[in-house]
Parts: structure tokens; C-alpha cells; sequence
């Protein structure tokens, strides 16, 4: 019931603010530095404090047995949707659920919510010339507000980040063809509230660190060269994510993540992205999985309501 009721508060919050933003008219550039645009990618967060909405995430993975035996091979299925809104220029608040499905084997199914996870992200410094962007920030996994049939920790976890990206539109023109490239990443430190549980396990912090390699052919074409044969494939964006998790104490074990190779289609409006998520280690899964995001431009869908800062909004008030 708890829980219930505070995803009723925050849905409201939501609501107020994009009414109170409605009053505002003018629309800033989504996810650019310089000539270069960033999409927001699948697995590893961008690094752009901008009003986002990813709606839905769907991923498919098999989770492995445990080591001692008590818990089976696991299918998994998640559906999660998260919305960013920026409050302060440059300074963003986002909140993300997730609806989990999980199938042991040999079991009956179950689902639940995760716990919710609160976020803030602000741009620190950026370079658009260099097409380079650095901001700071974190998230917070409120403990008790999700099911604890799926195993959501009862505990909150609290995670300081630091988000980056850099595009190489500033090599010579000798190395022309790599200008496309792009790398974006986060570099997080998740600190649980509670260092063991009741059973008498411990609960490790643990490093998370993730970046994703893209190379733009829309950059390509608008930038470096026309090349009349990528046209059918001009809106497209190949890229390889990278998304990792390393126990640092209390017995944590190895490292575990994914390696996502994929793509992402770029229109106006929206951006969908598919990617395979393969395992790095048996710790991490016995099977290749898949995630599939949908990302709605809401600047673009919705320019008098998105686009721009509540507070503070310098366009706003040149209007006045």
C-alpha cells in the first residue's frame, strides 16, 4: 500500500510540473555539442541533463542458478519506462520504474515492481568544438518500494555518477572516416544502506561502469561525406554498449555485465533502439538476452511544454 501511494505522490509531482512548464514557449537542442548529436543509448546513460522519455524498455534475459543451489535458472522479463525533466538550466531530475517478470525453472511465474529509482544530472563542463560534454550527478533506489516477490531490496541504495561523451569530429581531415565515432559512458559508485542482511549475507559496493562506442551515419553524411550508397541507411546509428558491475568488498565476487552490440534509428521524434545483450561470464547469465527502447524526443513532440528549464528559463524571458 505504501508503495502504491507514493507512486501516486510522484505521478502527481509529474503532472504538476509539465503543467506549470506548459507556460513556457521556446525550444533548446536536444542531446547536441557542437555539430555532434548524442542519441540516448539503450544500456548506458547519456550524459545530457534535457527532458527525455523512454517509453518502453523491454529486455529479455536468463539469469543463472546460484552458486549453492537454492535458486534456479530464471527467466526474466522487464518493462521499465523513465522521464526526465530539466528543472534548472542544465540541471535535470528523472525518475524511473520497472515492472519485472521472472519464471524459474521448473516454477511457477511471478512479477512485480522494482524499486523506484530517483535521479539528478548536471552538466559540468562542455566543449563544442571538441565535441565533448562532462556532467555529474547520481541516483537513488528508494528501499521498500518495490516487490519484494521479485526480490527488490528492502534497503536504499544510493549511487553518486559521473557521465561523459566525446565525439572525434575534431581529428584531421587525413582520418576523416573516424570522425563519425562517438563514445559516451558513466563511471557510478553504488553504496547500499544496509551492509548485510538478516540471512547474514553481505550487500557489496559495488563499481558501475559502462560506455557505449557509436559510429553516426547521419554525422557521416551531414559532416564528412555524401555517400550516395548509405542513403536507405542515412537515419542509423551502429554502436556496441558496454555495461558492467564490480563488487569491491564484503565478498562480492566477480565482475559481471553484458556486451551489446546493436542499432539505433533515428527520425525527428523518436528513436528506437535493439540490441543483444551477451553475457560476459556464466556469474552473469548462461544465454544471449535482447533489450529493445523506444526514446520519445519530447522536446521536439511538445516544444511549448518541453525543451527548456523550469526555473530560470533565460528564452522565457527575453519574451517577456
Amino acid at each position: 500500500m505504501i508503495s502504491f501511494q507514493f507512486r501516486r505522490m510522484v505521478m502527481a509531482a509529474l503532472m504538476s510540473v509539465i503543467a506549470w512548464n506548459s507556460l513556457t514557449t521556446k525550444l533548446q537542442a536536444h542531446g547536441f555539442e557542437g555539430d555532434r548529436f548524442f542519441p540516448p543509448t539503450v544500456t548506458t546513460d547519456d550524459p545530457f541533463a534535457t527532458d527525455e522519455l523512454s517509453l518502453p524498455t523491454i529486455s529479455f534475459f536468463n539469469n543463472p542458478a546460484s552458486a549453492d543451489g537454492t535458486t534456479p535458472k530464471t527467466r526474466e522479463i522487464d518493462i521499465s519506462s523513465e522521464f526526465d525533466k530539466e528543472i534548472f538550466p542544465k540541471f535535470a531530475l528523472g525518475v524511473t520504474e520497472t515492472e519485472i517478470f521472472q519464471k524459474p525453472q521448473g516454477q511457477t511465474g511471478m512479477n512485480g515492481f522494482d524499486n523506484l529509482s530517483l535521479s539528478a544530472k548536471y552538466q559540468l563542463f562542455e566543449n563544442g568544438p571538441h565535441e565533448f560534454i562532462l556532467s555529474i550527478g547520481g541516483e537513488i533506489d528508494l528501499g521498500g518500494s518495490g516487490s519484494k516477490l521479485i526480490g527488490a531490496d528492502s534497503y536504499s541504495t544510493y549511487t553518486p555518477k559521473l557521465y561523459y561523451g566525446k565525439g572525434f569530429g575534431d581529428l584531421p581531415n587525413a582520418l576523416k572516416y573516424l570522425k563519425p565515432f562517438a563514445v559516451t559512458g558513466t563511471l557510478g559508485y553504488a553504496i547500499p544502506g544496509e551492509a548485510g542482511n538478516s540471512d547474514g549475507s553481505l550487500n557489496p559496493d559495488v563499481l558501475q561502469w559502462g560506455f557505449a562506442l557509436e559510429y553516426s551515419l547521419p554525422y557521416l553524411q551531414q559532416h564528412v561525406e555524401d555517400v550516395e550508397w548509405l542513403h536507405p541507411f542515412k537515419d542509423i546509428i551502429p554502436l556496441v554498449e558496454f555495461q558492467m558491475n564490480t563488487p569491491v568488498n564484503r565478498g562480492g565476487g566477480f565482475t559481471t555485465g553484458t556486451i551489446n552490440p546493436g542499432i539505433l534509428w533515428e527520425s525527428k521524434y523518436c528513436q528506437i533502439g535493439a540490441e543483444a545483450q551477451i553475457p560476459i561470464n556464466s556469474s552473469t547469465g548462461p544465454n544471449v538476452g535482447a533489450i529493445f527502447q523506444v526514446q520519445f524526443f519530447i522536446d521536439d513532440l511538445f516544444p511549448k511544454v518541453f525543451g527548456h528549464p523550469i526555473f530560470f528559463n533565460n528564452d522565457k524571458d527575453a519574451d517577456k
